[in-house]
């Protein structure tokens, strides 16, 4: 059986008295896609966080490439997923005052990318996720779609060797949303890297190699490692 590249087991996190996670747990292999479903408010997104060293749970653990994900600090845990982790949030979330090739740049800047060599590849991927139009555009004259794809971009531009994206496609149209599926998908296959996803649409959820069913913060059933 090959070795988990990421596991999280038996996880709590309460947001006061409200129970997100109740012992829930996944794990995705190496180049494996791993999509999160069940019903609104079952805790998906929250495992996702966790799983990406975005919310520290307050039992259990997150296990990345034998390193205990839980156990960093924030600087760490930030600086991990700068350099290892790509991650698409549900609304985007992309940076206001930035336009959209600024903000597909800021993480290879963060890593010191030498600025026109930066431009050059945020461009690369805009026009290969169908948002070129939109690269000199802020956030606020782009339509829930377009952030979408600069989101995207932004996630893949480094290469990331794990892909986590919340609700993808939730902004999209059908055929954009499988557009950017395909792009997510073809990318991930080049290139060796994982994909963990959270999603309702039972479409999307068929890219997935597995599915793990989340209902009140507990995965249904322990998902086995793809041999």
């Amino acid at each position: 059986m090959m070795e988990p590249l990421l596991r999280a087991h038996a996880l709590h996190l309460a947001f006061g008295r409200t129970e997100a996670l109740r012992g829930a747990s996944a794990e995705v292999a190496p180049g494996e896609v791993l999509a999160l479903t069940g019903p609104s408010g079952s805790g998906k997104s929250t495992l996702l966080l966790c799983m990406a060293g975005v919310l520290r749970p307050q039992a259990g653990s997150v296990t990345y490439e034998g390193r205990r994900l839980d156990d960093l600090s924030e600087d760490d845990r930030t600086r991990l997923r700068r350099r290892e982790f790509g991650l698409v949030l549900q609304f985007g979330q992309l940076v206001p005052e930035l336009s959209a090739v600024q903000n597909v740049m800021v993480p290879l800047l963060l890593e010191r990318h030498d600025r026109q060599a930066a431009r050059t590849s945020a461009l690369g991927w805009l026009d290969r996720l169908g948002a070129a139009d939109v690269a000199d555009a802020q956030p606020g004259e782009m339509s829930g779609g377009e952030a979408q794809r600069v989101a995207m971009a932004r996630a893949l531009v480094t290469g990331p060797g794990l892909v986590f994206a919340d609700e993808p496609t939730g902004a999209l149209d059908t055929v954009s949303g499988e557009q950017v599926m395909e792009v997510l998908l073809s990318t991930v296959r080049e290139t060796g890297a994982s994909v963990v996803l959270v999603t309702h649409d039972n479409r999307v959820a068929a890219y997935a190699d597995r599915e793990v069913v989340l209902r009140d913060g507990v995965a249904e059933g322990r998902p086995a490692v793809l041999p």
